[in-house]
């Protein structure tokens, strides 16, 4: 029974009522006086020399005041994996030649955008065109075109995990199975699109409002190609229409943006179209997944041999990440004995790839699920049943890498089995229907320092006040998942407060106490939470202190915080209202404030996340043999994210992650051509609005979290691994037609139905 008085209670989102009636500020709706325009010149060509670049024609037009290319600003590279510096391969505009259709060559700031953009087109720019590489294949062939001379395989880094025996583990199974998958490259589609407004100071100071997930990552990165201070830098992240991981890294269009606001003495705003997103944006990483996978005879798992092509685009962006998080999820749900990794992260001539809502996750999962039903089927064995045979549970580990803690995973399993009528589907169902099942698990934010931080990983500060009320800030990044919601929700809680007595100002990393890494691998949550948790219990501390000393409690006395009250246990007339407890402690402290500082650093965690979710989700599919049309009927869903702290937001999270699966396994896909993206709007880029999503049913199976703050952990992000394999299968179960690459296209299935 839940006897919190807001934990565990549907609170609206405190940013909705300001998002649905349009106050809420973006990036883009910032004006200031004087303010110029930016518009980015990108390459045509895939990859080149940069022979000469003239402006003259450009700087000449009325109202251009600035215009800047590679040779005019610092030659700092830069990137997230600050650990390992060789990782760090970017300029903000490019020095000596193109990488991709879209890599930023110069900058021009007028006076409104109309001339910006037709000063970009009078820029000259001469190329030598060079020979480009559009795929991991091309790219690692004998005598392949060098991206990046730092790497003269093409590829950038790799990553290995491995336990166990693995050629002995194979040779002790029964039944082994070898298959390779590919997945695609899809985009982020976040509502909002990329801006930012740099404003610099009389003193030479930045400040830099934009649409970003990690405001700290930002100031330090742009304090470094400024070569800066980082206090000098200012970044505030104004209301952010969702990221999605495509916004958590510097972007050229900031450092742009504040190098020419310090060159102009005015403020200056970038803002890209829908259209640049799409063809140049960031984009999530398609990959080839080899794997070899050996069981018993009964199903029990034996080994496992991954092998993973990462196709990286132009740049590192968050590959390093990707790479390593691919392994560990290919290692995760299952208890593998003998496990090997080898990722491998291949530059080609295409658009960065980097991070995107699940990391690695969906692309590993979709084929270690669908491996998984594969071998159910040839095993003679109920999908559900060879999983639950294999299923992880607390206290497994994955040697050297990281220790399960809460899982209810098993239970999820039965859960979904149950909700869906699995077993009576799977024998029941008319030719052309089909029910399928995929799994996942993941992080809970992640423990390896990459981006070498000498502060902790999240931090709050608590301000409680006389008047009843506290001020929480923290640089933890709202960017639509509802984090402000439950971060208020935490310290209301734990104080005994309303959630109208929380005040939050968040992400200014002027005002916000440093450092938090940012939005990004669900870690907002758990380490926000925790470093709220840490202020707020030593702001309980010195008022239960007040208390007992104010009406001189015995010290068995436990002292209470409820209905803005602070009261010993059982005797609620000793105590006094929240506000008087303040009051007294500022006396007694000869009016100093009653602040507290909180943090949270995970220590002793393993390589990967002090926790990890767990989940199982059913797909109901209808597929017309005919034409091929596939249709979702139906999805079911169980699964483990802890505590649940706000059920209608982890309903949102659930339905999102379901959004974004389905257009991933059936409807998204670029079009290539020569490393040109083809399709640069929602007309021809296909992802499921509203009228697509099937109805859905799902049911959080609560554990408790150790780590997590009020027991809490992941909810959403991970949640959009198993839509694909669940859908993939439940093809197969209606038509026959097995699918190894993505999406599960019309013409694929008419295909592989021997119609096409």
């Amino acid at each position: 029974m839940n006897m919190h008085r807001i934990i565990g209670k549907d609170i609206p989102r405190t940013d909705g009522r300001a998002k649905a009636t349009g106050q809420a500020i973006y990036a883009d709706d910032i004006k200031l006086p004087g303010m110029l325009y930016g518009k980015l010149l990108r390459s045509p060509l895939p990859h080149a020399r940069i022979l000469s670049i003239d402006t003259r024609k450009a700087a000449a037009m009325p109202g251009v005041h600035c215009i800047i290319s590679g040779k005019d600003i610092p030659r700092v590279t830069y990137g997230n994996w600050r650990l390992f510096p060789g990782t760090q391969d970017e300029y903000a505009l490019a020095l000596d030649k193109v990488r991709f259709i879209g890599d930023e060559v110069a900058a021009v700031a007028a006076v409104d955008r109309e001339t910006a953009e037709a000063a970009i087109e009078q820029i000259n720019v001469e190329y030598e065109e060079l020979p480009g590489v559009f795929d991991v294949a091309s790219s690692l062939a004998k005598g392949a075109p060098v991206v990046h001379d730092t790497s003269p395989t093409n590829i950038s880094i790799d990553r290995r995990i491995a336990y166990g025996d693995i050629e002995a583990g194979f040779a002790a199974s029964d039944y082994v199975r070898e298959d390779t998958f590919t997945v695609h490259a899809v985009s982020h589609a976040y509502m909002e699109p990329c801006a930012c407004v740099a404003q610099s100071d009389l003193d030479g100071r930045i400040t830099l409002w934009t649409s970003t997930q990690t405001p700290y990552i930002v100031q330090c990165l742009l304090a470094s190609t400024l070569n800066m201070r980082e206090n000098d830098i200012r970044v505030i992240k104004p209301v952010v229409g969702g990221g999605f991981g495509g916004k958590m890294e510097l972007r050229p269009w900031e450092f742009c943006a504040a190098f020419m606001s310090r060159q102009t003495g005015r403020p200056v705003k970038f803002t890209l179209t829908r259209e640049e997103e799409l063809a140049f944006g960031r984009r999530r990483h398609p990959m080839t997944i080899r794997s070899k996978v050996g069981f018993k005879r009964d199903g029990t798992l034996v080994a496992k041999d991954l092998h993973i092509y990462l196709d990286g685009g132009a740049y590192n962006a968050m590959g390093p990440t990707a790479t390593f998080l691919s392994g560990n999820f290919g290692a995760m749900l299952y208890r593998y004995p003998n496990y090997r990794y080898l990722g491998e992260h291949v530059y080609t001539n295409k658009p960065p790839s980097s991070a995107m809502r699940g990391f690695g996750a969906p692309q590993t999962l979709f084929a270690a699920e669908t491996q998984m039903n594969m071998a159910a089927e040839e095993l003679g064995i109920d999908p559900i049943e060879i999983r639950l045979k294999n299923a992880m549970v607390s206290g497994d580990e994955l040697p050297g890498v990281a220790t399960i803690s809460s899982c209810g995973f098993v239970e999820s399993l039965k859960e979904v089995r149950r909700i869906s009528g699995w077993s009576r589907k799977r024998k029941g169902l008319k030719k052309g229907r089909g029910v399928g099942i995929g799994c996942y698990s993941f992080i809970s934010g992640g423990v390896f320092n990459w981006f070498n931080t000498q502060y902790p990983f999240s931090a709050a500060e608590v301000r409680a006040f006389a008047d009843g009320t506290v001020h929480l800030l923290s640089m933890a990044s709202d960017i639509g998942q509802g984090s402000d919601t439950v971060l208020k929700q935490i310290l209301a809680e734990t104080l005994g407060l309303q959630m109208a007595d929380v005040r939050l100002t968040a992400a200014d990393t002027a005002m916000t106490p440093q450092a938090d890494l940012g939005t990004w691998g669900s870690r907002v949550t758990l380490m926000a939470g925790n470093a709220v948790l840490d202020a707020a219990d030593k702001i309980k501390k010195k008022l239960a202190g007040a208390v007992s000393a104010r009406f001189d409690l015995n010290v068995i006395f436990d002292i209470e915080f409820k209905d803005g009250r602070v009261f010993a246990a059982g005797k609620p007339d000793r105590g006094m209202t929240f506000g008087e407890a303040v009051a007294f402690v500022q006396k007694t402290q000869r009016g100093e404030p009653l602040v507290a500082r909180g943090s949270y650093t995970p220590r002793g965690k393993g390589l990967v996340s002090p926790a990890f979710s767990f989940g199982a989700q059913v797909a109901e599919v209808s597929v017309d043999t005919d034409t091929g049309l596939i249709q979702v009927e139906k999805m079911w869903t169980a699964h483990d994210c802890g505590t649940v702290l706000n059920p209608m937001a982890v309903e949102g999270q659930l339905e999102g992650s379901v959004q974004m699966g389905l257009g991933y396994a059936l409807s998204e896909q670029f079009v290539m051509n020569g490393g040109k993206t083809l399709n640069t709007t929602f007309l021809d880029y296909k992802i499921p609005n509203a009228a697509d999503m099937p109805p859905g049913e799902s049911v959080c199976i609560e554990t408790y979290e150790p780590e997590g703050p009020m027991g809490a952990k992941e909810a959403g992000e991970g949640l959009v691994s198993p839509t694909a394999p669940a859908i993939a299968e439940a093809v197969f179960h209606a038509v026959g037609f097995r699918c190894k690459d993505l999406p599960i296209t019309p013409e694929k299935v008419l295909k592989g139905l021997g119609k096409l």
